[in-house]
């Protein structure tokens, strides 16, 4: 599998589309996908877990949640939907992820709500009650650092971050790293090969 899709901006594979269906949370999804976007054949496996294995918002959260690496769009659209007080950030460096994100938004009438951007458009000074994430493990065990590095301090507090890795891409160590960087971190569910972990308050130095 290329991992041209993880980390660049515009990618090269020819543009062909389609729709997947998938089911979290009682509520049966039907999302555009397109070539070139993370996982556009099926629902990722790693993503079904942690939609079935995390503890989705509900009606009563609020605040502004990120859905980390959202690709086409599917963990985004389940919590802005379960979580209709919440304000969504989508966000992913591939404009055909964005671009299929935003289509997705908009035919669940979250359009309002879920804010599909790209990384550096987040403003600064915001912060996220949740942060959700399949993130990319192809990229390497550095750039999956780097990216966890810059996001996870934004963590509101009192937020948690919820994130499902491959056991067989360093699911574990990555749970050890986490906890030597001062995060608590506790693994929630393991399940078809892949952890899920719960990340909260990094402690104080």
């Amino acid at each position: 599998m290329s991992a041209d899709h993880y980390f660049t901006a515009e990618p090269d594979a020819p543009f062909h589309k389609g729709e997947i269906e998938f089911n979290a949370a009682g509520r049966d999804y039907r999302l555009a996908v397109a070539s070139g976007v993370f996982s556009a054949g099926r629902l990722d496996p790693g993503t079904a877990v942690l939609l079935r294995k995390g503890a989705l918002p509900d009606q009563n959260t609020e605040g502004i949640l990120l859905d980390l690496g959202c690709g086409y769009g599917p963990i985004a659209c389940v919590l802005a939907t379960e979580a209709p007080r919440a304000t969504v950030y989508a966000i992913d460096v591939n404009s055909r992820a964005r671009e299929l994100a935003a289509e997705n938004a908009e035919r669940l009438e979250l359009a309002g709500r879920l804010l599909v951007t790209a990384p550096d458009d987040v403003p600064d000074e915001v912060t996220f009650t949740e942060i959700w994430s399949n993130p990319p493990t192809h990229v390497g065990k550095a750039e999956l650092h780097v990216l966890l590095e810059r996001w996870l301090p934004r963590l509101a507090p009192g937020g948690v971050a919820w994130l499902v890795i491959n056991r067989h891409l360093g699911g574990d160590s990555l749970h050890t790293w986490l906890v030597g960087l001062g995060w608590t971190v506790e693994r929630m569910a393991s399940q078809k090969g892949y952890r899920v972990l719960r990340v909260t308050g990094k402690s104080a130095d």
